[in-house]
């Protein structure tokens, strides 16, 4: 198989180490343009294109792909190499562009899309996070045909994971990024085969992952502890989620938190306690304890150890 690849971010980046360690040819990347990072904000690759550097593969990053877009110049660039590549199929993981239906009609095989949930719940930007954030108990991965929509097009491979207590979504996204590498390379062999088999995503369970916001990291303790545990979960680390606490200028940023189901009479955001075991903070239903922080300009820390020296006032 002659393989076009687009993705950018380290889960993308999994998928298309996995490719290449099946012996496929991967003649083209596309991935997104460099960004500043760091404390100096160097101009830095992805993680994608650091995988293609380190085995010699072209690479290629337009700013869009529509050839009547605002960066017409990028589109016509990446058509010409597309077409240079001649590929049988591209597969797509967090690319971060719109593919246009030139771009999903160029390969023989059309675009497989490597995405993060178990279709169709989850369609969109941060399907990771927004299932743990609902409580979901599973999700997945699910190899799908690219069509013009967002997320709709047809499966055509499947593997679901549990979601535990213990998950967070850097550890989800480690886990699903090694299932997506996993899923991929079988779907490519059973194409190979012609027995891989194309099943239109059912009209029911339709749900949208929106892209995560750093308004959303402020805790709203007016919501019930659960709630608010699931959510520090699928908020680390990005955006993250804070508390407010008394004493402190700015709020801390929570990395592990409980919900204790105990009932409590006390105004939502109230400190009930401050233990080496936790920090216990009131909320509109249960009991929420703090068990990792990070003070603003601060090292994350065990509670134990933050506890010593916050005096709250």
């Amino acid at each position: 198989m002659r393989i076009v690849f687009a993705g950018t971010p380290e889960f993308a980046a999994a998928a298309l180490e996995a490719v290449l360690r099946a012996g496929h040819s991967v003649p083209l990347v596309l991935t997104q343009p460099d960004r500043p990072s760091g404390r100096g904000m160097k101009l830095r690759p992805s993680a994608v294109k650091q995988v293609a550097l380190d085995h010699g593969i072209a690479v290629c990053q337009p700013r869009s792909l529509r050839l009547d877009g605002r960066y017409p110049e990028d589109a016509a660039q990446a058509r010409e190499a597309l077409l240079d590549a001649e590929p049988d199929l591209m597969v797509v993981a967090a690319y971060g562009l719109i593919l246009p239906r030139w771009v999903l009609e160029l390969p023989r095989h059309g675009c497989f899309n490597i995405h993060a949930s178990l279709l169709p719940r989850w369609r969109g930007a941060a399907p990771i996070q927004r299932a743990i954030e609902a409580g979901d108990t599973s999700t997945g991965i699910t190899i799908m045909q690219m069509d013009e929509g967002l997320d709709t097009g047809d499966m055509l491979l499947v593997h679901e994971l549990p979601i535990t207590d213990a998950h967070t979504a850097a550890r989800l996204h480690d886990e699903l990024a090694a299932a997506g590498a996993d899923a991929i390379v079988e779907a490519i062999r059973l194409l190979e085969r012609g027995e891989l088999h194309a099943q239109p995503q059912p009209d029911d369970g339709v749900t949208y992952a929106a892209k995560l916001e750093k308004a959303e990291a402020a805790l709203d303790l007016t919501r019930p502890a659960s709630e608010l545990a699931r959510r520090i979960r699928a908020f680390n680390p990005v955006p993250g989620a804070t508390v407010p606490l008394p004493g402190l200028e700015q709020p801390v940023k929570v990395w592990a938190a409980q919900a204790l189901a105990e009932p409590v009479a006390a105004e939502p955001g109230t400190v009930l306690r401050a233990s080496p075991e936790g920090v216990d903070i009131a909320t509109g239903e249960g009991v929420l304890r703090l068990l990792e922080v990070q003070k603003a300009g601060g090292r994350r820390q065990p509670v134990a150890a933050f506890v010593q020296g916050w005096k709250p006032a």
